[in-house]
């Protein structure tokens, strides 16, 4: 597996949850990037992007964070030697300083539930900044299938207020469609690997990805990157 070329900077420092480099390269085996201006949404300390840069066809990536500076980011950017290919920015997804029609593909591993909850986020934030045949690769923790009533004690108790966050996958394709009309393709799948501790057979344990292509052009907004706004 290519992730196991960076298993040096698997560590406590460097990765802010699940191991957003091999669910990336999970989501890449089926949907692989061969080129264009790719912005990794809510990269963290810049591993997806270092991913992107080596193992991809990408010719420029814009590594996007709200909560690591972008000084601390390019630091270790030029330590990997791979300046000219990524660029690091410190910004909030609900004002991105991008032109519209600006990406080939969009990617936010474990970053886009933070942001993505309130309506037509998609519509209004992102695919402005999509050019038309482009795309979006999404992934995010979430759920098996909706609660029925009150989500578990046990989940509560482990997940804090992010537990409002959390949906599956029927849920998320409704809400990103919000806004869109036909103007986007959303495939839906559950990864393999599991980003809870629900046991078989609950509700919870899945990570939920899209690929969304859009179909035609933007002239809507801008945005995408790492802010707290809640699910509710």
């Amino acid at each position: 597996m290519r992730a196991d070329r960076y298993k040096h900077l698997f560590t406590k420092e460097l990765l802010m949850g699940p191991n957003a480099v091999r669910l990336l390269e999970e989501m890449l085996e089926n949907h692989p990037i061969r080129g264009g201006r790719v912005l990794d949404l809510g990269c963290g300390t810049g591993l997806t992007s270092l991913f992107l840069a080596r193992e991809t066809g990408a010719e420029q990536i814009f590594a996007v964070d709200l909560w690591i500076p972008a000084t601390e980011n390019w630091k270790r950017i030029r330590e990997w030697g791979e300046e000219r290919k990524i660029i690091p920015l410190h910004a909030d997804a609900r004002d991105l300083p991008f032109p519209e029609d600006f990406f080939d593909v969009i990617v936010s591993m474990d970053s886009y539930h933070y942001y993505g909850c309130q309506e037509r986020f998609f519509a209004e934030k992102m695919l402005p900044l999509i050019r038309p045949g482009g795309r979006a690769l999404l992934l995010v923790p979430g759920l098996k299938r909706e609660f029925e009533g009150d989500a578990p004690e046990l989940l509560v108790e482990w997940l804090g207020d992010d537990i409002s966050t959390f949906h599956d996958g029927n849920w998320w394709r409704n809400h990103i469609a919000q806004g869109c009309e036909d103007r986007i393709e959303i495939e839906v799948y559950e990864t393999g690997n599991s980003n809870s501790r629900g046991r078989s057979g609950s509700t919870a344990g899945t990570s939920t990805g899209w690929t969304i292509r859009s179909s035609s052009a933007g002239a809507w907004t801008n945005s995408s990157a790492s802010s707290r706004s809640r699910c509710g």
